[in-house]
């Protein structure tokens, strides 16, 4: 049974290791000069955010997520551990704390946007660009249990 926890500065190599063995496992769309771009970002980035973990009975992490004012920034799950149930349940505890949670995907990644479907995401708009502009367009989710931004008015 994973657990869930923030991430700690002794994970940042494996929290990397994860980010890349998921992006080579679902991002086949990437340039390869995009790729080593982005990777240079996130290596920058990625191990001094506050992410929280889920992490195997070892406390091994498995999956991280970065939510940053009711916005799921990231969620990557390490491929070896696909279809356990990690992503849902770091998506599951971010509703608790932000019942309208948004994310954005790229529009190519279809694993991505079949998995947020099943957990409830529509689609409230698209970007013909990336967030650094690159041309991966991005469809913009928000969970549908969340009220829409019209239903209290009248």
């Amino acid at each position: 049974m994973p657990t869930l926890r923030p991430s700690r500065p002794q994970d940042g190599a494996r929290i990397i290791d994860i980010w890349r063995r998921a992006v080579d496992a679902t991002h086949h769309f990437l340039a390869a000069a995009d790729r080593q771009a982005i990777d240079a970002e996130v290596c920058g980035f990625l191990p001094h955010a506050p992410l929280l973990l889920a992490v195997d009975a070892d406390d091994v992490p498995m999956a991280f997520m970065l939510v940053v004012d009711g916005h799921m920034e990231a969620l990557f799950v390490d491929p070896a551990h696909h279809g356990r149930g990690l992503g849902r349940l770091l998506v599951q505890q971010a509703l608790r704390g932000h019942p309208r949670l948004g994310t954005d995907v790229n529009a190519q990644n279809a694993q991505a946007m079949a998995f947020y479907a099943r957990l409830g995401f529509v689609e409230t708009g698209r970007s013909p660009l990336d967030g650094q502009g690159r041309p991966y367009p991005l469809v913009h989710l928000r969970h549908a249990g969340a009220p829409s931004a019209s239903a209290g008015a009248r």
